[in-house]
């Protein structure tokens, strides 16, 4: 794994807008607009190096699907903040019927150097983003920039693919609809719902937009409409289901939810069993279960233990996007118990680049490594001011 200075092409903003980044630009809080997609520089791995991290991954993801079924069969919901037994009760439903129920990516977040076994910091697993920019212009930037070159990226394929093996589980004569929130400002959360609606569309689906602020609620037929009254059967949400599951409409939610077979009016994609891999709470189960494991950091849910004293440690909010609410802890100092739940996790330092500090993202379609994106940032934890740069395969 090397980082490479590169001059950026001349036209680089206009080119990854036409290819679906509609925010090439980042604006700082002085006001400044700063690249996020960045060419300026790039990564580059060897063939053994990505077959070695396509196989954590993939083992990675049978460790937390196996965690997800420990937690539904242990009862361990409150290790979650799960407390209202409605929600336990459909989530664990849910994963039990997962079979009938489509699911489709998720995204690991990895510290690796090139040197040593990668470590799990997170698993994205139920609204993850950057995939846009992992699934289309890094993969022309490498096409225009390195021809002949390769890239761990088959996302796109793989999105066609699985939606296409299971359209069987969609409920007929009626289109999946695709929602994000409209208070989305940035527009990530649109782009990436318009690229998977794309995908979708591709695979010969039926498909349909709507923005979570647009579902009405029929109460004459006890159903979910959208903005013409038509009963809304599917839906792909880019919306967390802790905020389904809480906000005005979670009673209806989980009155009319579809958890396979046809047993409700509304089927949510991706199904309720992902709160069980997209809740850091994760981190400390898949410990008890794998301590010592070379690809996990030690984690814990009732303070940092011995990691105050030791490694140090990283204090995360059980449920939170793009570094909210994380703070680092260097070893020494005065354990902190947070009033939220959280996740106290070995501090790890990302890898220093040039003075650039690295994560991978590496992604899974369905259950299979699909791809990678890589975000640096200046400080040790990857916010919203984070920058996306390209990778190839030499």
């Amino acid at each position: 794994m090397e980082r490479h200075t590169i001059t950026p092409r001349p036209d680089w903003q206009q080119t990854v807008e036409a290819q679906g980044l509609v925010y090439p630009l980042t604006r700082h809080p002085d006001g400044s607009l700063r690249p996020y997609w960045d060419e300026s520089a790039y990564y580059s791995f060897t063939l053994p190096e990505v077959e070695a991290l396509e196989e954590v991954v993939e083992e990675l993801h049978a460790m937390c699907l196996a965690a997800a079924d420990h937690i539904v069969e242990a009862g361990r919901f409150a290790d979650l903040g799960i407390t209202d037994p409605r929600v336990a009760e459909a989530v664990a439903e849910a994963w039990r019927r997962r079979d009938e129920l489509p699911s489709l990516y998720g995204r690991f977040d990895l510290r690796y150097d090139g040197t040593g076994p990668a470590k799990l910091l997170e698993y994205n697993a139920d609204t993850p983003t950057s995939l846009v920019e992992a699934a289309s212009p890094q993969w022309f930037w490498m096409e225009e920039r390195f021809p002949g070159a390769d890239q761990w990226n088959s996302l796109h394929e793989r999105l066609v693919a699985a939606w296409r093996k299971q359209s069987a589980l969609l409920p007929p004569g009626s289109p999946l609809y695709f929602a994000h929130s409209s208070d989305d400002e940035l527009g990530e959360d649109l782009m990436t719902v318009a690229y998977l609606k794309e995908t979708a569309e591709q695979a010969g689906l039926d498909t349909d937009w709507i923005s979570m602020e647009e579902i009405g609620w029929d109460h004459l037929s006890g159903r979910f409409v959208d903005n013409q009254l038509r009963f809304i059967r599917s839906c792909f949400k880019l919306y967390p289901w802790e905020w389904l599951t809480t906000d005005t409409f979670a009673g209806h939610v989980l009155d009319t939810l579809d958890n396979g077979g046809g047993t409700g009016t509304t089927l949510w994609i991706e199904p309720a069993w992902k709160m069980l891999l997209s809740n850091k709470a994760l981190l400390a189960v898949l410990w008890d279960l794998h301590p010592g494991h070379p690809n996990l950091l030690p984690s814990y849910l009732d303070g940092p233990r011995e990691l105050a004293t030791t490694t140090g440690y990283v204090a995360k909010p059980l449920l939170g996007r793009e570094g909210a609410g994380v703070t680092v802890h260097e070893p020494g100092s005065e354990p902190v118990l947070r009033q939220e739940p959280c996740c106290y996790q070995e501090l790890a330092p990302l890898p220093d680049f040039d003075g650039n500090r690295v994560v991978l993202g590496a992604w899974v379609v369905e259950n299979e490594s699909a791809g990678l994106g890589i975000r640096e940032s200046s400080g040790l934890i990857t916010d919203e001011y984070a920058r996306f740069l390209p990778h190839v395969i030499r």
